[in-house]
C-alpha cells in the first residue's frame, strides 16, 4: 500500500494508554479503516485520511517536520518534549494527571520536605520545570519502565508520574503529594500545514467531524411530559440549545417538550425538573451533534 500526497496523514499512538481510545474516537466519526496490533498504516475507506501508527514519543517530532499533518497524542508528551506544533483541539478523552508520590511511610507530607531529596521520574523537564518554579531543590533522575518501583530499590524517595485514578500508586502503597499538571488527548497539526489550501479544506471537514462527536459527549437528549401550566418555568429550566421543541399530547393540558441537557448539569437539572412537576423523562445518547 502506498501513500497519497493529496490525503491527510495522522499520526497515533501505536500501542499504549491512548491507542483504544483514539481507535473509538476515530470510529465515533464515521472513519472507516483497518487497524491491529502489527499494522503501521492504515488507508480509510471513506474519507482521504491515512493514519499512521508511531510511538507516541515520535508523534509531536512526525507533526513539527511534517512527515504527517497531524497527530493525535497526550498533552503530558507535549509539556515534556515541546515539540513546535498547534494545538487544534481537546479530544476530551485520555484524563490524567502528572503528580508528585512518595511511598505510604515516607516522612515527606509536603512538596517543601522534597528539598535534597531524590525524585525518579520518565518525565525529567517537566519535574525539574515545576520544582524550580515551587523553589524546591531536589534532585531528578531519569529512568524508564515502571517508576513506582524506585522507592523500593532505594533509587529514589519519591517519584513523579501520570496517574488516572491513582489505583496503581496505591497499589504500590504510595501516596501523592500534589498535582504537577492536568493531561488529555488532544488533535496538533504543524505551521507547515498552512496555505495547503486542498488540505486546508480536507481538515475542515476532518473537524467538523470531530467537533461533531466532541458535542455529542457533552449532551444528553431528553424527551419528558410536564402539564402546559407550568411550561414558562420548564423554559427557564430547559432552555435547549436556544430554546426546546414543543409539542401538544393528545391529553388535553400537557406537553411533550424534546431538547438536550449538558452532561455536566444533567442530574442538577433533572432534580429541578421532578420538583416543578415534570414526569416521564426519557434520556438518549446523542451520537453526534453539529451545531
Amino acid at each position: 500500500m502506498t501513500t497519497n500526497n493529496k490525503n491527510l496523514k495522522l499520526a497515533i499512538q501505536k500501542q499504549g494508554r491512548l491507542t483504544d481510545e483514539t481507535l473509538e474516537f476515530l470510529r465515533k466519526s464515521s472513519l472507516e479503516f483497518e487497524s491491529y496490533q502489527q499494522k503501521l498504516f492504515s488507508l480509510c475507506r471513506n474519507f482521504p485520511l491515512e493514519i499512521v501508527y508511531v510511538r507516541d514519543d515520535d508523534i509531536g517530532g512526525f507533526v513539527e517536520n511534517g512527515v504527517v499533518d497531524l497527530g493525535i497524542i497526550g498533552q503530558n508528551i507535549l509539556y515534556e518534549v515541546r515539540p513546535k506544533v498547534k494545538k487544534l483541539l481537546n479530544l476530551r478523552f485520555g484524563f490524567c494527571s502528572l503528580v508528585i508520590a512518595v511511598p505510604k511511610e515516607s516522612d515527606v507530607r509536603r512538596l517543601e520536605d522534597l528539598n535534597e531529596k531524590i525524585i525518579a521520574t520518565t518525565y525529567p523537564v517537566s519535574t525539574q520545570n515545576f520544582l524550580k518554579k515551587s523553589n524546591v531543590q531536589a534532585k531528578v533522575i531519569k529512568i524508564g519502565g515502571s517508576v513506582e518501583i524506585a522507592p523500593v530499590l532505594g533509587i529514589a524517595e519519591a517519584i513523579v508520574d501520570l496517574s488516572s485514578t491513582g489505583s496503581t500508586l496505591a497499589l504500590n502503597d504510595l501516596r501523592i503529594i500534589t498535582k504537577i499538571y492536568d493531561s488529555e488527548a488532544v488533535l496538533i497539526t504543524n505551521d507547515k500545514f498552512s496555505g495547503q489550501t486542498s488540505k486546508e479544506k480536507l481538515l475542515e471537514k476532518l473537524l467538523l467531524r470531530f467537533k461533531g462527536v466532541l458535542s455529542a459527549k457533552n449532551y444528553k437528549y431528553v424527551m419528558l411530559n410536564a402539564p402546559e401550566e407550568i411550561f414558562p418555568k420548564l423554559k427557564k429550566i430547559v432552555p435547549g440549545l436556544k430554546s426546546p421543541n414543543i409539542s401538544q399530547l393528545i391529553k388535553k393540558g400537557w406537553l411533550s417538550v424534546q431538547t438536550v441537557i449538558k452532561e455536566d448539569v444533567f442530574w442538577e437539572t433533572v432534580e429541578k425538573l421532578k420538583r416543578v412537576g415534570v414526569s416521564k423523562i426519557i434520556v438518549l445518547p446523542i451520537e453526534k451533534m453539529i451545531t
